[in-house]
This record gives C-alpha cells, sequence and structure tokens, in this order.
C-alpha cells in the first residue's frame, strides 16, 4: 500500500484490541490477518493500474516494493487500532521512498496512486464484513483511513517535489553551463557532456524582444509577479513546442533562444517559425519580435550577435513583431554600418530635426506604401494634412518623397537616420 523502503519488515508486536469492531471482532485484527494475501493483491493491482511500475526491475519489485507494502499495511492496522497516525521517523522513511521513485523517473500520480490503492483494497475487505448496526464503527475507521492517507499523500509529495527540485536545479545549473559556452564561443563539447545534451547540426539562433503583457500596465498590478508569469508560460510553451532542449536567458523583455536543428534545410522556415512565435505570443500574452540566424554550435556567438542586430534594424524600421532574417533587411542592415555614405545619408534629413511631425509623417507614408489616405488614416490627421507635411519636407530637404528618383535616397536616408539614433553598428550590440 505504501512505497519501498529497503527497511526488513519485523514481526508486529502484540496489538491490543481496541478502535473499530465490525461485528465484535476489532477490525485491526482481521486486516492483520488478512496482511499476506493483501500484499499480494496490492502488489498485483500495483502493476495492473499503476503501469509506471513496470519499468522497475523485478528484484527490486519482489523485494524492496513488497516489503514496503507490507510495512504500510503494518502501519495502517496500527493506525486502526490506535487512531495514532504515523510518525516523524514513518513519514521520513515515506518522503525517501518517494524521493527515490521521483529519482527513478515513476510519476508523481502513481507514487500517490499506490497508495489510495492500497488502502482502497483494505477498506473493501474490512467492510465488507460491517453491517448496520456497526455504522459508528465504520465511520470511526473511515476517519482514521482518511487520515492516514492524508498525512502519508503529504509526506509522499514532499519527499518527490523536494528530490525533482534538487534534480532540476542540477540540470538547470549544466544548461545555463552549456548556454554560457556558446556565447562565449569556443568547443561546447565538455560542457554539454556534463550536460547530457546531444549537440544539434545547428542551432537556430532567435534574439528574442518580448513586449509587455497588458496586465504590466494595469493600476494595482504588481508587475514583477506579471512578468514572471509571462516568461514561465513562455518557456514551457518552447519546451513542448521544441524537439530537444532548447536553451534560453531570458528576462522580462527578451534576450536569446538557442533551438536545436537537425534539418538536412540549413536555411531556417519561415513558416515554421512564424507559426512558432505565434504559439509562444498566445502563451505569454506578449508581442514577440526575433531577430534569426543559423549557426554550427561552435559559431554560436557571431549568429547571437547577428541575430541581435537583425532584431534591432527591424525594430528601428518599424518592421513590427515575428521572426526577422537577414535578407528581411539586407539594406537597412548594411546602411547601419559605421561609414561615411551613412552619415551623409543621414545628414539629409537634418532640416528636420527641429519638425518631427514632418519626420514622422515621412516615415509613415513609406511604411504605407506611399498611399497618403492609409497614412492620414494611421496618423489620424487628413489627407491635406499629409500632403502638406510631404510638400515641407521637400521643401527642407530638397528631396520629394512622390518622385522617384528622390524615393530611393530617402528610404536610404531614413533608414540610415534610424540607425544612427539607434546607435547600431556603433559597438557589437549586447546579446538581449
Amino acid at each position: 500500500m505504501t512505497e519501498p523502503n529497503a527497511e526488513p519488515v519485523r514481526p508486529a508486536p502484540e496489538l491490543a484490541e481496541d478502535g473499530p469492531r465490525f461485528g465484535g471482532r476489532p477490525v485491526h485484527l482481521r486486516l492483520l490477518a488478512l496482511a499476506p494475501a493483501l500484499a499480494t493483491e496490492v502488489m498485483l493491482r500495483l502493476l495492473d493500474r499503476l503501469p509506471a511500475y513496470h519499468a522497475l526491475p523485478p528484484e527490486q519489485l519482489r523485494g524492496e516494493i513488497t516489503r514496503q507494502v507490507e510495512r504500510g499495511l503494518r502501519a495502517f492496522v496500527e493506525v486502526l487500532r490506535t487512531g495514532v497516525l504515523p510518525g516523524e521517523a514513518e513519514l521520513a522513511r515515506i518522503r525517501e521512498s518517494s524521493a527515490r521513485r521521483a529519482d527513478e523517473g515513476v510519476p508523481l500520480e502513481s507514487v500517490v496512486g499506490a497508495y489510495h490503492l492500497g488502502a482502497q483494497l483494505c477498506a473493501a475487505r474490512v467492510l465488507a464484513e460491517a453491517s448496520p448496526a456497526d455504522l459508528p464503527d465504520v465511520a470511526l475507521a473511515q476517519d482514521r483511513l482518511l487520515g492516514y492517507l492524508r498525512v502519508v499523500s503529504c509526506a509522499v509529495a514532499a519527499g518527490y517535489v523536494q528530490e525533482r527540485q534538487a534534480a532540476l536545479g542540477d540540470e538547470q545549473v549544466s544548461r545555463q553551463a552549456l548556454l554560457s559556452r556558446l556565447l562565449e564561443g569556443g568547443d561546447p563539447r565538455a560542457a554539454a557532456d556534463r550536460a547530457g545534451i546531444r549537440l544539434p547540426a545547428r542551432y537556430l539562433v532567435l534574439s528574442l524582444a518580448i513586449g509587455p503583457h497588458p496586465d504590466e500596465s494595469r493600476p494595482g498590478v504588481n508587475r514583477s509577479v506579471v512578468a514572471r508569469r509571462k516568461l514561465r508560460r513562455l518557456r514551457a510553451e518552447l519546451e513542448r513546442r521544441t524537439d530537444g532542449v532548447p536553451l534560453a536567458a531570458l528576462a522580462a523583455d527578451g534576450g536569446p533562444v538557442l533551438l536545436p536543428d537537425d534539418s538536412p534545410d540549413p536555411a531556417p522556415d519561415r513558416a515554421a517559425l512564424t507559426a512558432l512565435l505565434d504559439r509562444l505570443a498566445r502563451a505569454c500574452g506578449a508581442e514577440l519580435t526575433a531577430g534569426t540566424a543559423t549557426a554550427a554550435p561552435g559559431e554560436v556567438a557571431d549568429a547571437v550577435r547577428l541575430a541581435t542586430e537583425i532584431r534591432r534594424v527591424a525594430e528601428a524600421t518599424g518592421r513590427g513583431p515575428g521572426p526577422h532574417l537577414l535578407d528581411d533587411v539586407l539594406v537597412d542592415y548594411q546602411l547601419s554600418r559605421p561609414g561615411p555614405a551613412r552619415d551623409a545619408l543621414a545628414a539629409l534629413l537634418t532640416p528636420l530635426a527641429a519638425r518631427p511631425e514632418l519626420l514622422d509623417t515621412l516615415r509613415t507614408f513609406l511604411t504605407c506604401g506611399l498611399d497618403r489616405r492609409r497614412t492620414a488614416a494611421t496618423l489620424q490627421v487628413h489627407p491635406n494634412t499629409v500632403d502638406y507635411r510631404l510638400r515641407r519636407t521637400a521643401d527642407l530637404t530638397g528631396l520629394d518623397a512622390v518622385r522617384g528618383p528622390d524615393l530611393l535616397t530617402l528610404r536610404a536616408a531614413l533608414a540610415a537616420h534610424e540607425m544612427r539614433a539607434q546607435g547600431l553598428g556603433e559597438r557589437r550590440a549586447r546579446v538581449c
């Protein structure tokens, strides 16, 4: 009925005839007489109803598990007799046993279920002998049974969770060590071996920016709690949706994510990547923007820097949430590189520095595909206002956004202006 403990079972001392009685006979004595047969039945039902126990070695089932079942039966007999719940020594043995099952990979529901299955069989055997006249004693027996299950279930859960937390802590440390090694550059094989992780052919590298959850701006709401919940949901969904072991160093506003990729095609699958980010965004309730690159494990450090710059370029040029590859931002990325040409292009818009509404209108007009009505709707102004602002821009810069030769120059000038304002290319992008 209970979980295993390697300690041998000793004969129970002679028990006094106390506790509930059915038909005048003490229930605990009846249960004690049935103990050998019940132990066998519990083991059979355990394997039949809780398949996780089939994974344990046969000798362990015949030895350790069986002995602990017998110990559990005797412990319950004592509870029936005296009404005294198991003491700390017995509960410590149960916690230790549950921790072993956690280490062996037996699910918690199976471990708890083993105790309840044994209790159910015991109750069925002894209650079959009760008559209507025994109702007060039936209630007493049920009360002691529930009390026993309460303290035992708590001990099982405590031992199991403590072991899993320790194991997860060790696993997380080894994963973070591997991630650190990958981000630093160099050979990550030793760190992967320590983490028990097989290195993939390549990693799909994401530089992820996480937008705020709507609850983060609600008055009276603890923003740190909301941010932790957002990250917890994102990580859980990432684990569910990834083949292999994803590695991530995420804060509330984002961070690098490495997804193992053994597909034959080294190019990212844009459709699959878009679907993944959509699912992650729905899970965490926030917009996600990602710069994307691929790299062999030994080249991840450079890929993270590239993905970060791609994302920052995409954000600076208003491309919006979703995945962004280098091919998506080729011109803007190149314009983010420092040099005299970029500085000269950015300088073309210097006359607009004191007129931010003109710069904003130009940016929106280009983003809206030169559609003045869409631009007006986006800015919530009249189309005539858009026309006026574009004329003033042309007067101040000498470049007309509706004239073909000037259009390309204005696009490049705006991109260079945005990149320089963001500080892109001035220094190595931070990993974020």
